[in-house]
């Protein structure tokens, strides 16, 4: 499909991004994390968590005090093989940070780490902390919880998160082995993207409080804030197609990223408190770091595995199809497209990128879109 809208140079995003959070009240360098992690989900294609999310989830929720610009990271338990980290409501994605660089030593010295972290905010795309691990010639997985928005299998209540379960694996080809995705059909951001776009859901992703699928992405995102509506679990409706496995996945994420840290879980993360008014989502995450070296040797990992994604691309494909995808292949080629043109950014987040530039001063800033 032809790209319409108008692209923003990365460095200009970038730069624009972390002024933003600056004026915010966010230090300088954590606001350079928190640009990459939202600008590394538009590199990859992924829109529902990159710009699109920088005003909404970020911005707005410092400015209603649902997230402190300052993170103030403690350590409560440490090990030679792990750490558990309280983020004290800060910004997720530099908790993130700084436990991965923590994990990827441990792991380069004793084969394997784990860390959890508590009192945390949304962290961004999960796959970026994994490709930290990745880049170091290591295997990482991530997951966290998320406010309650997913149904249980015959179920209509939002009960648990989109609950990502991420891992990334370094392969001898030029991109790695990348799975990083939800653990129910749609995420929140992607409902977002749609009602910013001005369209419908898909059916089958979204049920209501009667049972039946519905598609109006205003009134879902409405109706899911009030709890009349709730995402389905990867399988959809019912056991018929497996919705059973995802219900299974986005419980087993929202055990590890909440037991693990003796964090709170499901109902407790709404954002909400009793009276309905705005509070803390005290979030957790959790992280695996594996180092190859420590078992086959990292060369025969990467030679095996992408071995096996080639295996898999070249496999006989469906009548009318031309091409066989392995994770983290479309997200590469993603990157060769826009990586000399920049970020694509619709009407609505021209509009915001304006009104931010014109609110906080910062009249250097000039968008080619306008």
């Amino acid at each position: 499909m032809t790209e319409t809208r108008p692209y923003v140079d990365w460095n200009l995003m970038n730069d624009f991004m972390i002024d933003v959070f600056e004026k915010y009240g966010v230090p300088r360098e954590d606001a350079a994390i928190c640009a990459d992690v939202l600008l590394e989900s538009d590199r990859r294609g992924i829109e529902s968590h990159g710009c699109n999310r920088f005003k909404p989830i970020y911005l707005d929720r410092i400015k209603n005090g649902t997230l402190l610009p300052k993170t103030e990271i403690e350590i409560l338990k440490e090990t030679p093989t792990t750490v558990v980290m309280d983020a004290h409501n800060g910004m997720g994605m530099v908790a993130s940070y700084h436990m991965m660089k923590k994990l990827i030593e441990k792991a380069k010295t004793v084969g394997m780490a784990g860390g959890s972290i508590c009192n945390s905010t949304h962290y961004g795309i999960a796959g970026y902390w994994t490709t930290m691990a990745e880049k170091e010639g290591l295997i990482g997985i991530s997951g966290t919880n998320a406010r309650p928005s997913v149904a249980p299998t015959f179920g209509v209540e939002p009960m648990m998160g989109t609950n990502p379960m991420t891992f990334t694996m370094p392969t001898d080809e030029e991109f790695p082995f990348n799975f990083d995705c939800a653990t129910c059909i749609v995420q929140n951001g992607k409902i977002e993207f749609y009602e910013r776009q001005g369209k419908d859901t898909p059916p089958g992703l979204v049920v209501n409080k009667a049972g039946e699928t519905v598609t109006d992405s205003g009134k879902i995102l409405k109706d899911m804030r009030q709890g009349q509506a709730a995402l389905l679990p990867l399988g959809g409706l019912g056991e018929a197609n497996g919705g059973y496995k995802g219900y299974g996945f986005t419980t087993i994420v929202e055990i590890l990223s909440s037991a693990l840290c003796g964090g709170p879980f499901m109902k407790d993360l709404n954002g909400m408190d009793q009276n309905g008014n705005p509070q803390m989502y005290r979030l957790g995450h959790f992280f695996f770091v594996i180092n190859p070296e420590f078992f086959g040797g990292l060369e025969t990992f990467e030679k095996t595995a992408g071995d096996i994604c080639r295996g898999l691309r070249n496999s006989e494909k469906a009548p009318g199809q031309d091409r066989i995808y392995t994770a983290g292949e479309k997200e590469y080629l993603s990157w060769q497209e826009r990586k000399n043109k920049g970020v694509p950014v619709g009407d609505a987040i021209q509009k915001e990128l304006i009104e931010l530039r014109d609110e906080l001063g910062l009249t250097k800033y000039h968008f080619p879109f306008e």
